[in-house]
């Protein structure tokens, strides 16, 4: 179920977690392939984390439980 506008619940939660988790593994996968080596920069990995989930996040905030952006429940 959608959260209503202005409303966070353990599901966007959830999703934000897994996405920031993903988004996490795909910089580190990136960043090795470019570099020709096995390396981590976990300051790259945690900031690309917190600012994926942080952007899911506002945009399930400021979406209502229909899926609509910036519009009120009706």
């Amino acid at each position: 179920m959608n959260s209503p506008f202005l409303n966070i619940n353990l599901n966007d939660l959830g999703k934000g977690l897994i996405l920031a988790v993903l988004t996490s593994v795909l910089t580190v996968v990136y960043t090795t392939v470019q570099a020709g080596s096995l390396s981590f920069d976990w300051k790259l990995v945690a900031t690309t984390a917190l600012t994926s989930a942080i952007g899911y996040l506002l945009k399930n905030l400021f979406t209502n439980s229909t899926g609509e952006t910036f519009k009120k429940e009706k």
